[in-house]
């Protein structure tokens, strides 16, 4: 029989809003079951770091108000990128002004340095210890975030031991932004670059093993995913399927798209999971909500139809769930039934 370590790994050290760290203890206080070995409690010890984002020095309201312009300057730039295929002159082209605009936005915010930078590679490293503990113990790996950033501790523990993994990132965002293609500083935007070593600067000199190369990596439910942060993701070769995609082809074709690719020769698959795939009128509890994300019925069904595939699964992760802002506990409910099912058929 399968045993399983439940790691709550209890930080929101990754964004720019609070609560997430306060999500694993809620999640897992009542989850039982006899394929439980060990539960592991892991709290972020430093106090996060405030940034305002207004800045004196433009005539802009805030940050986002320029990034909105970016976002309608990238536009048709974004639609061609993904529509059609583009020459490797336009591919240049594109690179080359996007990762300008980039720059423009940065330079208008003297504070946006890499928040949170030490505490965050402090609290990976003791979580990375952890997951590689529990793997050494035959122990089932499931991390409870938290924000997205302990993701890149559990998922280099699972290939550190494994050797040689693919992943699937079930979220609304592609988490595939580099600090230099990042606007907010918010380091939860980065852990599946970081895995993948797109991002070979920060936030992983804790590992000393391989990482998970981009031709065995998905992204699921890709719905809000910035124009400069797709060009990361074409040029690593990344495969992403969007939330139209799981609604217009269905989730069993989606997921068995998605194993095939993860899974082919590979050791087997990380599975991260982020609630925010779920559309927030459903899952409202969430740090960072994204609109016209998929049903209730839908999720359920992608989490029975990951069970299916436990035979190539290594270890899992799900988090995101910020207590904060649910309504009526219905994203905390979600996020129990998640895990219970997991302990239950993974």
């Amino acid at each position: 029989m399968k045993k399983f370590a439940i790691l709550n790994a209890c930080t929101d050290l990754g964004v720019n809003v609070d609560g997430a760290e306060l999500a694993p203890q809620i999640l897992t206080k009542d989850l039982i079951s006899n394929n439980i070995s060990n539960t592991y409690l892991l709290k972020q010890e430093h106090i996060k770091e405030k940034t305002d984002l207004k800045n004196p020095n433009t005539n802009k309201e805030t940050i986002d108000d320029f990034v909105k312009e970016l976002d309608a300057l990238l536009l048709k730039m974004h639609e061609l990128h993904f529509e059609h295929k583009m020459s490797q002159n336009e591919m240049n082209i594109y690179f080359e002004k996007m990762q300008n605009l980039v720059l423009a936005v940065k330079a208008l915010d003297t504070k946006n340095e890499k928040r949170n930078l030490n505490s965050i590679n402090e609290f990976n490293q003791a979580l990375y210890n952890l997951v590689l503990n529990a793997i050494d113990k035959d122990e089932f790996p499931i991390t409870v975030g938290g924000d997205h950033i302990v993701t890149i501790a559990s998922s280099l523990a699972s290939i550190k031991k494994n050797k040689n993994l693919g992943i699937i990132w079930f979220d609304a965002h592609g988490d595939y932004n580099t600090y230099e293609t990042s606007v907010t500083g918010n380091l939860h935007g980065l852990p599946l670059a970081v895995a993948t070593n797109y991002e070979k600067n920060i936030l992983s000199d804790f590992h000393n093993g391989p990482f998970y190369n981009p031709k065995n990596t998905v992204i699921v439910g890709g719905r809000d995913i910035d124009p400069w942060e797709w060009g990361n993701i074409i040029d690593a070769g990344v495969t992403v399927f969007s939330t139209n995609d799981i609604k217009e082809q269905g989730v069993e074709a989606i997921c068995k798209k998605a194993f095939e690719i993860a899974s082919n020769d590979t050791n087997g698959v990380h599975v991260s999971f982020d609630i925010d795939l779920i559309d927030p009128q459903v899952a409202p509890g969430v740090s960072t909500p994204a609109n016209d994300g998929i049903n209730l019925e839908e999720a359920y069904k992608l989490v029975d139809e990951i069970t299916k595939y436990s035979d190539v699964i290594k270890s899992a992760d799900l988090v995101e769930f910020n207590p904060i802002f649910d309504i009526n506990h219905s994203t905390e409910e979600i996020g129990k039934n998640i895990l219970k099912t997991w302990v239950e058929k993974l």
